[in-house]
């Protein structure tokens, strides 16, 4: 029998099969959360569950609602198990003394966004779906691309056309029909919707189809037992009055990324895997900031802002998976933090010393994590994890404007020496 069992919606509640629904509520429109057999997977053994020999998010195949891929040489079976860092010069600039950083810039696609479209694609084999379909500002659409590209399928992409160039090359090399919106996301998100429909392509979108969160709650099984597991049990000992086992770090946009680590520690949590909740920090631009203002104004309504952010990945108007990523937050004693732009630009020039090159959405994490020291929120004996959701080759210009220009000198020793 398979462990995957069917959907609650996380609005109402409501149950579904799993051939009752594909996307939404059909009550309320609300996200749905992917059920699994948790008393069937609580008879298998912790190394029942780790498949140690397998270096990708499928290590974690029992806890996913989708069948073994196959194949080994696709990107399909390459995304996920990234490294985790502990920057040492970082950590003492911040006075931490357990900082972590999670790269995600080594996926196929050098992107977080890659370990949901190869549990999409999955589910979209199993169901033989022929041609699969979201909207993206890049790295969710390369995701996909590349992943479809893997396995022989059809994909198509609409974008918003001012996404950076270096996306939709990724998007239109891995052989996908790219469609440029004249508009924002949220009008390719919409437009997407609607061609699905009146196509019958299957929709990845992030916020709407419930396996994109299966895909992203591998980063929790992976902080889990790369962090947690390996790291934080070795020195609890050693930590005063420790309340949470973990503090992540997490940049926010339409909210899918942080609501599917949020998912993943949840299904840790009831297998008994691990003996309480991270504390889940959502960082945003303040440039687009509609879930951190719910987060402040202490509700879950969750308003439209117009999003203005440098950080593309995280531009968004209206999160689609708004009100999960707020509680991420509010259910783990985490909390809602807002940047502005020059801080993240800056923050992709910190990482940068230590060796990490991070796209504008990726380093909006860091920022956070440093906000979030100065005010008093994270002290220096929590552990800290810092995700970094993508390459900083997405979007060289933003590298740019953080690294400054090179000098440009004449060809003699000389001219070294001034510059010297």
């Amino acid at each position: 029998m398979s462990k995957f069992i069917g959907y609650r919606c996380s609005v109402c509640e409501t149950e579904y099969g799993t051939d009752e629904v594909t996307y939404t509520c059909p009550k309320d429109g609300g996200n749905l959360d992917v059920i699994l057999d948790y008393e069937a997977i609580k008879k298998l053994s912790v190394d029942d569950l780790i498949l140690k020999d397998e270096p990708s998010l499928w290590r974690y195949l029992p806890l996913l609602p989708v069948p073994d891929p196959g194949g080994k040489a696709t990107t399909l079976r390459a995304a996920g198990w990234t490294p985790v860092f502990s920057p040492a010069p970082l950590a003492e600039k911040l006075g931490l003394r357990h900082l972590y950083i999670k790269d995600e810039s080594g996926n196929p696609t050098a992107s977080f966004k890659d370990r949901a479209s190869a549990v999409l694609m999955a589910r979209a084999r199993e169901i033989d779906a022929e041609i699969v379909v979201t909207a993206s500002t890049g790295n969710a659409g390369a995701a996909l691309a590349g992943m479809a590209a893997a396995v022989g399928h059809k994909a198509v992409i609409f974008a918003p056309k001012t996404a950076p160039p270096a996306k939709i090359a990724q998007l239109q090399i891995f052989g996908a029909k790219v469609l440029l919106v004249d508009g924002n996301y949220d009008a390719a998100f919409d437009l997407s919707v609607q061609a699905s429909q009146e196509f019958g392509w299957y929709c990845r979108n992030t916020g709407y189809n419930p396996f994109t969160a299966e895909g992203k709650k591998t980063a929790a099984f992976e902080i889990w037992e790369q962090v947690i597991r390996d790291q934080i049990l070795d020195i609890r000992d050693s930590i005063p009055n420790i309340q949470y086992p973990l503090s992540i770090f997490v940049s926010v946009g339409d909210g899918n990324i942080i609501s599917g680590i949020h998912k993943g520690f949840k299904d840790l949590l009831e297998l008994g895997l691990i003996e309480s909740m991270p504390r889940i920090f959502g960082v945003q631009s303040t440039e687009s900031s509609a879930i951190a203002n719910a987060f402040n104004a202490g509700t879950e309504e969750i308003k439209p802002v117009s999003a203005t952010t440098r950080a593309d990945s995280i531009s968004v108007d209206m999160p689609r998976d708004g009100l999960r990523a707020l509680r991420a937050a509010t259910q783990t004693g985490g909390a809602y933090i807002t940047v502005p732009d020059d801080e993240i630009i800056a923050a992709i020039a910190e990482l940068g010393k230590v060796g990490i090159f991070a796209e504008p959405a990726g380093a909006t994490s860091y920022a956070g994590l440093v906000k979030a020291v100065n005010d008093g929120l994270i002290g220096p004996d929590d552990p800290v994890v810092v995700m970094n959701t993508g390459s900083g080759l997405k979007d060289v210009k933003a590298a740019m404007q953080a690294a400054g220009e090179a000098p440009i000198i004449e060809p003699t020793l000389e001219a070294v020496r001034r510059l010297l």
